[in-house]
């Protein structure tokens, strides 16, 4: 086996945009990879410093939506442009935002499903930003990725997700198995 030392290749990573409002009250978004389940109803996000964190330090509600093969163009736009520089940055998304009825946060209903967060701790903040545990306040999921037993359909999303070595995306969907069931033939 070949030895690579310390990178930050835990896989998949997903490829999550954070949506919160600007000073201004305009919607803003940008891309996040370092994140993940924190416990069954919390996420953690690692954060650099971006407008999106000086967002959060003003009002620490946001969003996540889960970007998509069909997003992905707009979605890695908003992770290389920063507000700050490009005032225009969410016309050139094409993306249409809504207010969330649960958090103080846009709603880009051009992706199949986008959790309303509010933070409740941030981890190791300095200048360069922190990490924030958040609390997962409600989940909407657009009815065209439900399956038939009502709940969310992952194969019909075509989620992407980051693949850090080679610096691509990868769309995720095709089901291998069935967890808790699948490793009971080797009992």
């Amino acid at each position: 086996m070949k030895s690579f030392g310390q990178k930050p290749w835990v896989l998949p990573q997903p490829v999550l945009i954070i949506g919160t409002y600007n000073s201004d009250g305009t919607s803003n978004a940008m891309n996040a990879a370092w994140s993940g389940q924190w416990d069954s109803k919390e996420i953690m996000i690692s954060m650099g410093s971006h407008a999106t964190t000086e967002n959060l330090n003003r009002c620490g509600e946001f969003t996540v939506a889960f970007a998509t093969k069909d997003t992905m163009v707009a979605s890695d736009f908003v992770g290389i442009v920063s507000a700050k520089n490009d005032p225009e940055k969410m016309q050139k998304t094409g993306w249409t935002a809504i207010k969330s009825e649960h958090v103080n946060a846009p709603i880009f209903t051009d992706f199949p499903m986008t959790l309303e967060c509010r933070i409740l701790s941030k981890i190791d903040e300095s200048e360069d930003g922190y990490n924030i545990v958040a609390e997962i306040v409600n989940i909407l999921v657009d009815e065209n990725y439900l399956a038939k037993d009502g709940n969310p359909d992952v194969e019909k999303m075509q989620l992407i997700t980051y693949e850090p070595i080679h610096h691509g995306y990868l769309v995720m969907g095709e089901r291998v198995g069935n967890a808790f069931a699948d490793g009971k033939k080797l009992k």
